[in-house]
């Protein structure tokens, strides 16, 4: 730094100020100390400045990739908080983690200020490891109990409602929901499923439609057979919900297979789905949109709000969806 700060023709102090971003420095002041730097080959260092500062700056996003599938809906998530971290002066960092233990050894070494937590189940485990660290943290979903903890995430109950309500006032009274299984270990208690289920089971009752729902893996060749089972054992089903992305392709698929028709024998709507699962469609998936980017801007702000005043009290927030109608539905014929 003292020989960026003699080339620069400024004191270290200013240095320090242009590598850390503690003070705001001129801007022709800024670009001599950061020429200086380029033609010495000085880099920050991160963890050295970690070590002085006892702040890495470093956030850590928790997402079971080896267990569940980078969806668009969790990758919009991701970059939209990488963003927000940047603008609030943080980095964030993909862990592929998946149980406790796991994620009680990455965070005993102390690399980042920060968790957030991606794919929250009912009674998320990894919350106590977190707790007994330490380390704050914020959920970007949230447990069965959810008081006191910091969280953002969508609104499936409300989403349920929109969704039914596009497809009852086009006409239809026969309403089906796909919607991922939960007998893998690796889903038990996965709160977007209980919560859709559920919610669409209460909106049935309340509207006095028979409740029909079929289960689906996360991938496409287990939505083509969803599809087969619904119409063998309701042929009647004139349309669908469906919150699960990644076998929501094979689930058209397979009603184009069997030769009905999309939408002109059965209407399918994606709930909670990204913009580029719809788009890639044939034909193209009406759904009420997933709120990605804004949950993972918000989750990381909140968090970042705590990290910065630790008395910053927790956000408890619920997101909805917009409805995009497109090419697969219509009226019932």
């Amino acid at each position: 730094m003292q020989d960026v700060a003699d080339r620069a023709g400024v004191s270290l102090t200013t240095v320090s100020f242009v590598v850390n971003g503690t003070k705001p420095v001129a801007e022709r002041t800024r670009q001599r100390v950061q020429t200086a730097m380029a033609d010495l080959g000085y880099r920050r260092n991160v963890v050295a400045r970690a070590l002085a500062s006892r702040h890495s700056r470093i956030v850590a996003l928790v997402f079971p990739a080896l267990e569940h599938r980078l969806s668009a809906t969790a990758l919009s998530i991701v970059t939209a908080a990488a963003s927000a971290a940047t603008g609030r002066g943080f980095n964030v960092v993909l862990w592929p983690v998946a149980g406790a233990d796991q994620l009680e050894d990455y965070v005993s070494g102390g690399l980042v200020d920060g968790v957030l937590l991606m794919e929250v189940t009912a009674d998320d485990p990894r919350i106590a490891v977190l707790e007994r660290r330490g380390v704050p943290f914020g959920l970007i979903g949230r447990t069965r109990e959810p008081d006191g903890l910091s969280y953002v995430d969508m609104d499936f109950d409300a989403m349920v409602t929109t969704g039914l309500d596009h497809l009852v006032d086009l006409g239809h009274r026969r309403i089906g929901l796909l919607i991922g299984d939960l007998d893998s270990p690796s889903w038990a208690g996965y709160g977007p499923i209980t919560r859709t289920e559920a919610a669409y089971r209460a909106e049935a009752d309340r509207r006095d439609l028979d409740a029909v729902v079929v289960r689906a893996a996360q991938d496409p060749r287990s939505g083509h057979r969803a599809a087969d089972e619904l119409l063998a054992d309701h042929p009647d089903v004139t349309a669908v919900l469906a919150l699960n992305e990644a076998a929501l392709p094979g689930f058209v698929n397979g009603l184009l297979a069997a030769g009905r028709a999309v939408p002109d024998d059965v209407s399918v709507l994606g709930i909670a789905s990204s913009v580029e699962a719809i788009a890639t469609a044939d034909p193209p998936v009406s759904a009420v949109v997933a709120p990605g980017p804004e949950l993972g801007r918000r989750s990381l702000e909140a968090l970042v709000d705590r990290l910065t005043e630790p008395s910053t009290p927790p956000l408890q927030l619920l997101l909805g969806g917009e409805l995009r109608p497109a090419g697969s539905t219509a009226a019932p014929r």
